[in-house]
């Protein structure tokens, strides 16, 4: 949703852009997109993957009911373009849009686009993606990045010598496997990484049992931090000299940052996007990706010393992660609705 969020800015703020959003009353956007000053049109959609049998044959007697509340709502307001950003009510919204013949674009930052976008990209007008490999799903794709902001880019190198720092993210829940087995081995990665510090987000939920267990390890907690958000993240990409994550839309931000990583997909996203995003930088050298079911101890701890006390190795690494990067996406991304905008006039 903080691309979708960012398209619309851009569009609005920079363009003068009349921009209205198409969501579900679950969903996060529900509170994002009027905090932003922007209408929200709400509509009924839901999951087909990854869920029972009963939810899917809801969602599927849901798709024709937000499909013709799309329709209507789009003979009102007469858009000249439509954009879809993925989630639960973009399938109904750009269905509605391709059957009025509606110019539309596609935004897609996975390597694999979802089940949604696979099925429309041949449909739609445009598509600006993430990815190169992600091209031969829609028509004419071009690979503009995700949106990032631009101090990310702007971050600088850590002076040689400075002490090394393991930021451990995944998002604002956290990450149950990284909340289980940091405190198994934290104590003996500081021991094996002189004058190494961590700061790990928890997520609100996890935040006291993490707490917990990394005070019941034994370790330095001088040299540990442990949050429950990190608010001040171009800080703290900063400060790191290794990340430990998940591979959603953060995989862009680590590029921009150039900094090398240990990416745990998460095994239940949709489509398995995340793995196939991993994959894409540890492809390319930019990153250690180890699978959910692969995660001891032990594995994490030679992962993470492994880049820790090799500072050639990590050098390299956040080359080949600048390599990936793509700055400018947003301004890319609305030049594309813009130039489809123009068709719908």
């Amino acid at each position: 949703m903080v691309p979708a969020l960012a398209i619309g800015r851009e569009l609005r703020d920079k363009h003068g852009a009349e921009v209205r959003y198409v969501g579900t009353a679950r969903g996060i956007e529900s509170k994002l997109i009027p905090e932003a000053g922007f209408r929200l049109e709400l509509v009924r959609s839901g999951q087909l993957k990854n869920v029972s049998l009963m939810t899917r044959v809801r969602t599927m007697l849901d798709v024709p009911l937000g499909v013709a509340h799309c329709v209507r709502l789009m003979r009102e307001f007469k858009p000249q373009v439509v954009v879809g950003v993925g989630g639960y009510a973009s399938g109904p919204a750009m269905l509605a849009a391709v059957m009025l013949r509606i110019p539309t674009v596609v935004y897609e930052p996975n390597a694999v686009p979802g089940m949604t976008n696979r099925w429309l990209g041949k449909w739609v007008s445009a598509a600006a993606v993430n990815f190169a490999q992600t091209t031969k799903y829609f028509r004419n794709a071009e690979v503009t990045g995700v949106p990032v902001r631009a101090e990310i880019f702007e971050l600088r190198d850590k002076a040689p010598g400075s002490a090394p720092q393991l930021l451990v993210t995944a998002g604002s829940n956290g990450a149950l496997v990284f909340n289980e087995t940091m405190p198994k081995i934290v104590a003996r990665l500081l021991e094996a990484v002189p004058g190494l510090t961590i700061v790990h987000q928890a997520g609100a939920r996890r935040l006291e049992q993490t707490r917990a267990e990394f005070a019941a390890s034994g370790a330095d907690l001088s040299r540990v931090e442990c949050e429950a958000f990190l608010t001040d993240m171009p800080a703290q990409y900063a400060a790191a000299d290794v990340v430990l994550a998940r591979s959603g839309s953060t995989v862009a931000e680590l590029c921009a940052a150039g900094k090398p990583s240990v990416l745990v997909p998460f095994a239940a996203a949709a489509d398995d996007h995340q793995r196939k995003n991993a994959e894409v930088l540890a492809e390319a050298g930019a990153a250690v990706m180890l699978l959910q079911k692969d995660v001891t101890p032990e594995s994490l701890f030679d992962a993470l010393s492994g880049l820790l006390l090799d500072p050639a190795r990590r050098a390299e690494m956040a080359v080949k992660a600048r390599g990936l990067a793509k700055p400018g996406a947003l301004e890319k991304i609305a030049a594309m609705v813009l130039r489809d905008a123009q068709q719908g006039i």
